[in-house]
């Protein structure tokens, strides 16, 4: 039976994620700690206790999310009969194929972590410098979208970066474009259409310096070619083959749509039955389920469904 193990990106952040996993396993635990020594602050107190404007600044949020998807993950490696459970591939969200590349063992925990705060320092100061935001367009298609985007950019940035699922694309580009994006989407049929508590305008241009940014760090990264996990790319669906293609992948991710409802389907085509939802949240089990209602999602993100995925 063919597993693939996903990972959530930035917008999954919640105060009090993973406090519960850390106080029932030594081994999540552990990992929180292991954040907080290599970063040099309290990032378990955040992710704990808060506050949610803190938790929610993309600098912190990056690195939060992949550390609590990171200590579920170490409790499946390290707990139980691991081997029903060992995945073949790996996929992340955005922020999420950071953890992917951790999981395959492509990336280790330290260098996974640290390009997780740079890329969100990165991108929180590319946001800092414009005037962008994203807004999530609900039950439109691909052509649709392109018609409101061509109208409502007016001389702005504005196009679809993230194709999450059937019906669900979210819009990246200048604020004011966003607006009136968002007054004129009921016009096209849209069912919603709804601003994204975000930075900026992530996955546009508007992020190149970010990219330069993470370009330098990711020269100093120690990156290994993919070996038997495989790990699938968000920028292309296809499977990364080499490190210089993994370094080039996050690189161009910061300024290219995320084709995650593609990412589904080719591992779909190619035999995946089984999805494991690692992290919190139920963003991407959710979005698997209007992407294949039949296909079998499992969400591990409770200390509950955690022991309910050991105990199988």
């Amino acid at each position: 039976m063919s597993t693939v193990f996903l990972f959530p990106g930035q917008g999954a952040q919640v105060a009090g994620m993973g406090a519960d996993i850390a106080a029932v396993f030594t081994r999540a635990a552990d990992i929180f700690k292991k954040s907080n020594d290599i970063l040099g602050f309290d990032l378990s107190d955040i992710c704990f206790n808060g506050p949610a404007d803190r938790l929610n600044s993309t600098e912190i949020s990056q690195p939060a999310i992949f550390t609590v998807s990171a200590a579920i993950l170490e409790v499946l490696k390290t707990v139980g009969d691991t081997a029903k459970i060992k995945p073949h591939v790996t996929a992340g969200l955005s922020l999420g194929e950071y953890t992917a590349l951790y999981a395959a063992g492509v990336i280790d925990f330290e260098n996974a972590l640290l390009l997780c705060h740079q890329r969100g320092k990165a991108m929180q100061k590319a946001a800092d410098a414009a005037q962008g935001g994203m807004l999530s367009i609900i039950g439109l298609d691909e052509e649709k979208v392109a018609q409101l985007c061509t109208r409502a950019a007016e001389g702005d940035v504005l196009a679809a970066v993230n194709f999450n699922c059937p019906g669900q694309i979210v819009l990246s580009g200048h604020k004011s474009a966003c607006a009136r994006a968002q007054a004129l989407a009921a016009e096209y049929g849209a069912l919603k259409a709804v601003p994204l508590q975000v930075a900026g305008a992530f996955h546009t241009d508007f992020m190149a310096p970010a990219a330069e940014q993470l370009s330098k760090a990711l020269a100093q990264c120690p990156i290994r070619d993919p070996g038997q996990v495989r790990v699938i790319a968000n920028i292309d669906a296809h499977y990364y083959t080499s490190a210089a293609d993994i370094a080039h992948g996050l690189i161009k991710q910061l300024t290219s749509p995320v084709l995650w409802q593609k990412c589904m389907q080719k591992l779909l085509d190619d035999g995946v039955e089984v999805f494991y939802e690692i992290g919190p949240g139920r963003v991407l089990t959710s979005l698997m389920k209007r992407i294949s209602r039949k296909t079998r999602v499992i969400n591990v993100s409770t200390p509950e469904t955690l022991k309910a995925v050991l105990d199988s």
